[in-house]
């Protein structure tokens, strides 16, 4: 039989977290991101959970026609746009609409032979000081993409650096009125952050990515207990087999955790080439048979292991929870000092994936 792992993608939760995206920003539209493979989820399955979208937001392009030969025949933006100058043919055969940051992607539309009008995403560069046309040289940007005959409708975009800290959203709200001053045309600003926690920025399309995978955009789970938000992805094991450590004993590679005092260990079929973090260190939550306890010693290739103090006498094959309802994705990115979405993300193509 194959190694006992497994991960599980919950449809009905992503929908759940779409809902609850909608109504922390009603009246406007909402992008459901799915670039990274759908946060490693899988495209097909989110998309499954993610129908109800208005539209769908990502990056590659072969993942949009994906889409549009699964049957969706919305909006799919492409957040970075368009790379070369081939790349327009297939946006403009499948009607995707681009993300628009630089020069040299007008001048590429610009010289373009299209057959309809292509919808734009004109980029603003409000302090994230990555892709966009900065303030003083919007207008000028949008006036050139408006005299361009193969562009049809604009919308306004930026993209939020500090929506979920403390540093906050003012300064580059500011900006972005300032450079979009007098320039008609819908505004899409929202990424999770801001949809959960700045209404006053929700602008006409939001773009919720994270918080519809049930984390937080912060990397903290008690800061969105109170969203209401579902885990999308449960990852599972079992336990292939169990130690007992006595006083002075140590377990795992380096030997990084020592006994204190007797104690039993179990070993569970999950390691780094599965994608759990190899860095999470002893006292990572876990959960054996529905119980909380804690990870020991440093992650191998293809096991890990854990204290079985407080799971009573779980026997070899125990089920074992590595994140999902039991154990917040968030909780264990904490623990191993990253954030959820690299844990989604990770997980390995040798672990096997279904949707219920």
């Amino acid at each position: 039989m194959p190694r006992p792992i497994s991960a599980t993608i919950h449809t009905q939760a992503l929908r759940h977290n779409l809902a609850r995206a909608r109504a922390a920003a009603p009246g406007t539209k909402a992008w459901a991101v799915v670039k990274a493979n759908a946060y490693g989820h899988g495209l097909a399955r989110a998309f499954a959970g993610l129908r109800e979208a208005d539209g769908f937001a990502l990056l590659d392009l072969d993942e949009a026609v994906r889409l549009r030969e699964s049957g969706w025949a919305g909006p799919i933006l492409l957040l970075e746009g368009f790379f070369e100058p081939a790349d327009l043919d297939l946006i403009n055969r499948h009607g995707l609409t681009t993300g628009v940051h630089c020069d040299d992607q007008l001048r590429m539309i610009e010289t373009a032979r299209l057959d309809r009008p292509l919808n734009v995403y004109l980029k603003m560069n409000t302090g994230m000081n990555r892709l966009g046309f900065r303030p003083a040289r919007y207008r000028a940007a949008w006036e050139r993409a408006r005299g361009i005959a193969s562009i049809g409708q604009i919308t306004l975009m930026t993209h939020f650096a500090n929506a979920d800290g403390e540093i906050g959203i003012a300064a580059q709200c500011e900006a972005f009125e300032h450079g979009a001053a007098g320039i008609a045309g819908e505004r899409s600003v929202a990424n999770s952050a801001a949809t959960l926690w700045h209404p006053d920025a929700h602008g006409d399309w939001i773009r919720p990515g994270v918080l519809l995978y049930g984390a937080s955009p912060t990397g903290r789970h008690a800061d969105i207990a109170a969203a209401d938000l579902r885990p999308a992805m449960t990852l599972t094991s079992r336990l292939i087999a169990t130690q007992r450590l006595e006083a002075g004993e140590s377990i795992g590679y380096g030997s990084l955790f020592r006994a204190d005092q007797p104690i039993r260990a179990g070993i569970v079929a999950c390691g780094y080439a599965d994608g759990y973090p190899r860095h999470a260190p002893t006292g990572t939550p876990i959960a054996v048979n529905g119980v909380r306890t804690r990870t020991l010693g440093r992650v191998s290739m293809d096991m890990l292991a854990v204290d079985l103090t407080p799971c009573g006498d779980v026997q070899t094959g125990a089920s074992v929870e590595l994140w999902g309802e039991q154990v917040a994705i968030d909780d264990v990115a904490q623990a191993a000092g990253t954030i959820g979405y690299e844990l989604m993300c990770a997980v390995m193509p040798r672990v096997p994936t279904h949707a219920d």
